[in-house]
């Protein structure tokens, strides 16, 4: 059993973000001005083993990945963001590549979603967007066939693993999968593992994926179908709202409120391993300790879990379904490694500390 865990190389100043939000602007800034919305709530995540990194210290790459070690992770799965060849947030795994450090497997998804000022991959405010031509998916192999062919590349029957966000955004995709596999061969790989993210955006079912020759599918969490049912009294009320008031002046009041739409960790936990036997095969289950976007989000979604046990009881179940689901390795994603302004991540904090990397090992121990 193999843990990956989803890691975002957004901790290091770049041209453009100082461009979109100001000059030295990193994720870091989001998370320290967040503040409680509501009594109990866990805001701001404040960082201690780690601190408040800059991601272009190799020291800082070295250590996270010896912790992930140390609690069970088995490699990370970087975020990539390729737009016709520019590149943005790249320098991290250059240099791990560059460097041959840290000794951790990795992986790649390409993130290939449009960036917006909503953060959210939807068409408002685009600062740069995606397009797909026959040539840039070749100039994109040509960029990543040297981490493709790297030692610690994690690979499943010789194939290295690569994930796609947004399937569907690529007008073609079976001749975008035929075509790096083809280019795979030619450059002494056996082909890609392609991956497909089936998150809340991707509304196609596995029946309809699957014909796309996709290797397999991640069943990407938090996604919004696995919302319980069960409502809380802020949602209630917020939906009550939407119902009687004018769109207007339900966007209007939306938009100058706090609104937190609560979710309970627990419920969605349950309903998602209920739909475990429900599943196809050749679904990766992914899982997450916390979720909370307060950070970035004016009317954010909050699915705080303050019993990491709640984690290990999912790590667990998810370990036992992604050990029967047909394929040659077992893998099970965790979102994430360091998504702070989502609050989802393992690295420890001041509220929970290495509770949630403690119940990562304790679950791993009891699967290998």
């Amino acid at each position: 059993m193999k843990y990956i865990a989803f890691y975002l190389p957004q901790y290091h100043p770049v041209k453009e973000n100082n461009e979109w939000w100001g000059e030295g602007f990193t994720e870091w800034f989001n998370v320290s001005k967040s503040k409680p919305r509501f009594k109990g709530h866990n805001q701001p995540h404040i960082p201690t083993t780690m601190g408040f990194y800059d991601l272009r210290v190799p020291e800082t790459r070295i250590r996270q990945a010896a912790l992930a070690k140390e609690y069970g992770i088995d490699g990370f799965c970087y975020y990539h963001y390729w737009f016709n060849g520019h590149l943005l947030l790249e320098k991290p795994l250059e240099a791990v590549l560059k460097d041959k450090e840290p000794d951790l497997p990795f992986c790649i998804c390409w993130a290939n979603e449009n960036w917006t000022r909503a953060w959210d991959g939807m068409e408002r405010e685009v600062l740069i967007k995606q397009d797909y031509t026959e040539q840039d998916a070749l100039e994109h192999f040509e960029y990543l066939l040297p981490f493709l062919k790297d030692d610690r590349y994690i690979k499943v029957d010789g194939k290295p693993v690569f994930l796609l966000y947004r399937y569907d955004h690529i007008p073609d995709i079976d001749n975008f999968i035929h075509t790096w596999n083809e280019k795979a061969k030619e450059n002494g790989l056996e082909s890609i593992y392609f991956i497909c993210v089936k998150n809340g955006f991707v509304t196609s079912s596995y029946e309809e994926i699957f014909k796309h020759n996709f290797d397999a599918v991640v069943d990407f969490q938090p996604n919004r179908i696995d919302f319980p049912s069960v409502k809380t009294k802020e949602q209630f009320l917020v939906d009550t709202a939407r119902s009687i008031l004018p769109n207007a002046l339900f966007q209007y009041l939306k938009r100058n409120a706090s609104a937190v739409n609560k979710i309970s960790y627990k419920h969605m936990v349950d309903n998602i391993v209920e739909s475990y036997a429900k599943k196809p095969q050749k679904v990766i289950p992914a899982v997450f300790p916390s979720w909370d976007n307060s950070a970035r989000r004016a009317t954010p979604t909050v699915i705080q879990n303050d019993e990491p046990e709640s984690y290990g009881y999912w790590l667990d179940e998810a370990s036992k379904f992604s050990a029967s689901n047909g394929l040659s390795e077992s893998f099970v994603f965790i979102n994430a490694w360091n998504e702070w302004a989502e609050g989802c991540h393992l690295e420890p904090d001041l509220q929970n500390g290495n509770a949630f990397l403690e119940q990562t090992k304790k679950v791993k121990n009891k699967h290998e």
